[in-house]
């Protein structure tokens, strides 16, 4: 079915099918972002923030940021020291932009912008960085139960579980005085999902409700399905391999989205859950947590999965420590990297599926079994591998090509989530940026799932997010 875009109105009528369509031109009226027109509940500030001085940086400058229990700091990525602190509502999570400057802090039913204050500039055959003081701005994308938000192929969306409403934006267009411009597309019915876009305007997008999900489908930019499959029992998290190739889990295994072409690869046992992945440029090979016992209020894994994503094998990998979803992550080279409750991160080789590291990191501990609260995470920004320890308030540096810590600081607030901005310019091909989606891993033990993979399974276990880590609630 084609779906007719509709430029003056913002909630447009479509016909029924995979996607009801509209289209939010401008973004509405004054103080709205990404909602119905007239609703209040979408209301972003439209007064200017107060002025920020900007200075030229010699280059680039990473910043990250860090969640804690009431808010959010941001730190200097180099000297680890904290320039900001914010406070926000409730439960927070960290969703990459897709600009290398801003992040997005999950609060309450709204994705919130937080400007890290570090950009560059193209000029000629070179760039120029700049500072400024870091903001949490009052620009929101609102929705019920915000869950994944992906970057991919220069474009971003934010995936609404409450209502299965898929806000399209153009990241390079954020700004803190400027209402976000949002393309809004929504499911056929509501469910924890995610969606990612791609280049050619195409949409792959989760297929479930509030009782259960089955699979995915490719949709086209006129809203026709042209591919799909349904042999995905428990669908959750995505991540991107090398080529562009998408994976989302499975309890059964995992499905592999190669341009309009859909396969399965199973899981060696009858329930197999990989509902965490993440995946790297660098790599064809998508690095998967794996859980077999259905029933377990918290299972404590002690395998990971490496599935090639050309082949479609599926390999196994015995840890000797258990792991959460959110101590899974790529490394810069597209290493697999897992931090085991023992404090040892682990360097796995994805082509050999061999440890070739082990580096003692943070004291053993233990994953809590609310997903939310604060446990070791692993996060790749650039070329550093950062880990948090909770325990001791701290955020340690690790180069994992010398095999150590190179540096650690404590932290006035105790963390949980980590992201980061490298303040680069985006890539002119728009490589992917998953950010985390590290497969945001929200553990679906998370939103009561076991992880929000995307690395986002609210959890269920992971915002995802891991599990869009990374989300895996």
């Amino acid at each position: 079915m084609k779906i007719k875009l509709n430029h003056m109105s913002r909630w447009a009528a479509a016909p029924a099918s995979l996607l009801a369509l509209t289209v939010v031109a401008g973004c509405g009226a004054p103080g709205q972002a990404g909602g119905p027109a007239g609703d209040e509940s979408s209301a972003g500030a439209s007064a200017e923030p107060a002025a920020r001085e900007t200075t030229e940086a010699a280059g680039a400058a990473p910043r990250l940021a860090v969640t804690f229990d009431g808010g959010v700091m941001v730190l200097d990525g180099e000297s680890l020291e904290v320039l900001d602190t914010f406070p926000a509502e409730g439960f927070t999570r960290l969703n990459p932009a897709g600009d290398n400057r801003h992040l997005f802090l999950t609060e309450g039913d709204s994705f919130r912008l937080l400007d890290l204050g570090t950009w560059s500039e193209p000029h000629g055959d070179h760039a120029h960085a700049y500072t400024t003081d870091p903001l949490l701005t009052e620009q929101r994308i609102t929705g019920s139960r915000p869950g994944h938000l992906v970057n991919h192929d220069g474009r971003s969306l934010a995936f609404f579980d409450g209502t299965g409403e898929m806000h399209l934006f153009d990241p390079a267009n954020l700004s803190a005085d400027s209402l976000i411009d949002t393309t809004v597309t929504t499911t056929d019915e509501a469910h924890h999902g995610v969606a990612v876009p791609r280049a050619d305007d195409s949409t792959v997008v989760t297929i479930g409700n509030e009782e259960s999900r089955s699979g995915v489908k490719i949709v086209d930019e006129a809203g026709e399905t042209v591919a799909e499959s349904t042999g995905c029992p428990g669908v959750h998290g995505e991540a991107v391999a090398e080529g562009g190739v998408i994976t989302v889990g499975c309890e059964d295994g995992l499905l592999i989205i190669d341009g309009e072409k859909i396969r399965k690869v199973d899981s060696p046992d009858d329930y197999g859950r990989i509902g965490n992945q993440f995946g790297s440029e660098r790599s064809p090979v998508v690095l998967g947590d794996y859980k077999v016992d259905e029933d377990a209020e918290l299972e404590r894994p002690t395998r990971v999965t490496l599935t090639d994503t050309g082949s479609g094998e599926l390999r196994l990998v015995d840890l000797p420590a258990s792991y959460s979803f959110r101590s899974l992550a790529r490394g810069p080279e597209g290493e697999a990297l897992v931090l085991g409750t023992d404090g040892t991160l682990r360097v796995i080789d994805p082509a050999s599926a061999e440890v070739t590291r082990e580096i003692e990191v943070t004291e053993p501990w233990e994953e809590p079994v609310e997903w939310q609260e604060p446990r070791p995470t692993v996060h790749v920004a650039g070329d550093e591998v950062l880990v948090t320890e909770p325990g001791t308030q701290t955020l340690h540096v690790v180069d994992i090509g010398a095999g150590e810590v190179t540096r650690s600081s404590e932290l006035p607030e105790v963390p949980n989530e980590v992201g980061s901005a490298s303040g680069k310019a985006p890539a002119a091909d728009h490589a992917h940026d998953h950010g985390d989606h590290e497969g945001h891993d929200h553990g679906e033990e998370g939103h009561g799932h076991e992880g929000h993979d995307h690395g986002h399974e609210h959890s269920e276990d992971d915002h995802d997010h891991g599990d869009h880590e990374g989300h895996d609630h």
